[in-house]
């Protein structure tokens, strides 16, 4: 067989991956009674209910309800907003949204921004809480931003597929290149389709894009907001763009930043992250050797071979990590080193983990490097289930194709082709899971134009590995009112990370209405 090892799709875009990690700077707290949107109570703080576009046939009263926001910590209100399970059955179940606001800081706000950090399966509510790490207090100052967990993930009516004992088996497991590895693999991606059916039933099937997007349509008619002002990272910025194309009408400023471009496939997706991650890890190494504390010696790509015998070596042998119950397999080392290359501020994390990993042969900080990025508590519990809602919305989002014998060898030689060294752990795709999924997506992949929309700013990042640029690029060009920002820089993402340019770019349309110049170079 020439089929790669299987990953299951965790590698999915996160904008704040390493944010347990990083001293945050909460908003410091103000008297309720000075400056936000209002008291506690039901909605009513927006723009002008005349200005309000109409609700869709079928969903006033979803479009008209009103919550009550309760306090749930300093400066912030949160409230739960109803959606229809199913946009084609809306007088039947639904389901609720969790929605979290910070009110602006410094006095009457100018609107609402909504904000999602990506994933898919980023919580909304826990971004919104560290906003200050991302965002110019300016921005905050004069706007409530607003944060929510899209459908199925953690604080709305959440997706469960497998318990914590079994999550914890399938995100370290190995599956060899093998009939047998095979066969342990079908086995168990049956299993978690099968659990997401069994334990959240119609919500599994319901968890795509298209339906999170209207979901936020829903949140703005709550807020009183005649426009939709949003903020997108990573797979936020495909949860916005398919929002701009279902509603250009309502949207106002829109930004963003990392995107993924709506014309890939499953494996298309796979290969660009192949790709990016490629060319992280060569940058990391080529910035570890010039540096004196570096394990790895001798050229780029010797180095970068030298980490793939590590990955091989664990692949036969897992190392010791100190817990006797948890080696550190292939998966989760490389799952250790993959959550380093979002951010190269994190990359010493690497070089000390290599360090132990190959002068002591142990992998206790790889291990915690993966549960970071898994969310994996001490104790073997998780503090999400975005990889679950991950599994979901991917399954829903893309098709999933069966592929000839003929048609996998090329794969191969394509990812072996854009990522010669790495591109071997990128073996598997959504395809295999979602095979087994007992709900099939049907979207098709297609460019969005968002049609009669304000200016919406896209921005890429040159060495951006998890959103490669050329999915910005891709992206701003389908838009019919793209406006694109480059940043010439390593790492997931721009806004809030890089340089004045890209942050008085976004901050100018926000507070002052200044689109910035299309191909803005930063």
């Amino acid at each position: 067989m020439s089929k790669l090892m299987r990953t299951l799709p965790v590698l999915a875009a996160a904008a704040l991956v390493l944010s347990a990690c990083v001293e945050t700077n909460p908003v410091e707290p103000t008297d309720p009674s000075t400056g936000g949107s209002g008291e506690t109570g039901t909605d009513g703080d927006g723009g002008d209910s005349a200005d309000m576009p109409p609700a869709p046939a079928g969903l006033e009263d979803i479009y008209d309800q009103q919550v009550m926001w309760e306090e749930c910590g300093d400066r912030y209100e949160c409230t739960d907003v109803e959606v229809p399970l199913d946009y084609d059955a809306p007088d039947g179940e639904t389901i609720t949204i969790a929605v979290k606001r910070l009110g602006a800081t410094g006095g009457d706000p100018m609107g609402s921004i909504l904000v999602n950090p990506g994933g898919p399966g980023g919580s909304g509510i826990e971004f919104v809480e560290y906003v200050t790490s991302s965002m110019s207090p300016e921005i905050y100052q004069n706007y409530d931003v607003v944060g929510f967990d899209p459908r199925g993930v953690q604080n709305s009516t959440p997706l469960d597929c497998v318990s914590d004992a079994e999550l914890d088996r399938v995100i370290s497991a190995d599956y060899a290149d093998t009939d047998a590895g095979e066969a342990e693999w079908t086995t168990d991606a049956t299993a978690i389709g099968e659990g997401c059916e069994e334990l959240s039933g119609e919500l599994a099937g319901n968890m795509d894009t298209v339906s999170a997007a209207r979901d936020m349509d829903v949140i703005r008619a709550v807020l009183d907001e005649s426009e939709f002002d949003y903020l997108g990272f990573s797979y936020g910025t495909f949860l916005g763009s398919t929002y701009a194309d279902l509603f250009p009408e309502n949207v106002g400023h829109m930004v963003l930043d990392g995107a993924l471009d709506p014309t890939s496939t499953s494996f298309d997706m796979n290969l660009g992250q192949a790709g990016g991650f490629e060319g992280a890890f060569m940058a990391y190494i080529e910035d570890c050797l010039a540096g004196s504390l570096c394990p790895l010696s001798d050229t780029p790509d010797e180095a970068a071979e030298q980490i793939v015998d590590l990955l091989d070596d664990a692949l036969a042998n897992p190392l010791p990590t100190g817990d006797s119950d948890r080696p550190l397999t292939q998966s989760l080392a490389f799952t250790g080193m993959i959550v380093t290359m979002y951010d190269e501020a994190s990359w010493p994390m690497l070089t000390a983990a290599l360090t132990e990993a190959m002068t002591l042969g142990t992998g206790a900080s790889l291990l915690e490097l993966a549960d970071i990025y898994n969310v994996r508590n001490s104790d073997g519990t998780f503090g999400d289930n975005s990889t679950e809602a991950n599994w979901a919305i991917n399954c829903m989002d893309y098709p999933a194709a069966e592929y000839t014998q003929e048609e996998l060898d090329d794969q191969v030689a394509q990812l072996e082709e854009v990522a010669p060294h790495f591109g071997q752990f990128f073996g598997g795709s959504n395809d295999e899971l979602c095979l087994n999924f007992p709900f099939q997506s049907e979207r098709e992949p297609g460019e969005v134009t968002a049609e009669g929309s304000d200016p919406i700013i896209v921005i890429g990042t040159t060495g951006d590995p998890a959103t490669p640029y050329e999915w910005s690029v891709g992206l701003a060009d389908q838009l019919e009112n793209g406006i694109l920002v480059s940043y010439d820089g390593e790492g997931h993402t721009a806004y809030g990370r890089s340089n004045d340019c890209v942050q008085s770019a976004v901050d100018q349309y926000f507070l002052e209405d200044v689109v910035p110049e299309d191909e803005l170079s930063c």
